[in-house]
């Protein structure tokens, strides 16, 4: 965020600190041009994030949106993160510290797909205290909404851009 960027974890006390967000992938083809979208919002301070690749898979873009929403964080913050990706979901409440113990190795003792997002993700988790909510995509949350208009517009402009209001 900009000149609002919430205080650290220590300071952060009030409704005023926290920062809420709102990540989507998307895929047209699975796997094909993909698209991530983020939505931020901190007080009355918002930012729209999004980009994507080609190829890719959805699961990725899923991951990347959540990722870069974090990483656009310039410090530690306490984070309400609403996905509607039931793979990020499990994996942070699930796989995660498995795969950690086990190298990065699935319990068949195979390579867990997407480790290198799965690991970055791990990486700017580490920075915030987030609260995890799982939302139903498509299902009117109005923050889902606007990721998911995002994430389609990062499969159009890959290249992406950031949007502050």
């Amino acid at each position: 965020m900009t000149d609002a960027a919430p205080p650290d974890r220590a300071d952060a006390t009030d409704e005023g600190d926290l920062v809420e967000a709102w990540t989507d992938g998307a895929c047209k083809g699975n796997p094909g041009p993909g698209g991530w979208g983020a939505l931020l919002r901190a007080g009355s301070h918002e930012k729209e994030l999004w980009g994507g690749e080609n190829p890719t898979t959805n699961n990725r873009m899923e991951l990347t949106a959540v990722i870069e929403a974090l990483r656009a964080l310039r410090r530690p913050c306490r984070v309400v993160l609403h996905v509607d990706s039931t793979y990020v979901m499990q994996g942070m409440s699930s796989w995660i510290v498995g795969w950690k113990r086990n190298g990065w190795r699935t319990a068949a003792k195979q390579p867990v797909k997407n480790a290198d997002l799965w690991q970055a993700l791990d990486v700017e988790v580490a920075r915030h205290d987030v609260r995890w909510v799982w939302v139903k995509g498509h299902a009117g949350d109005p923050g889902n909404t606007r990721a998911d208009a995002l994430a389609n517009r990062g499969v159009l402009d890959p290249q992406g851009s950031h949007s502050t209001t």
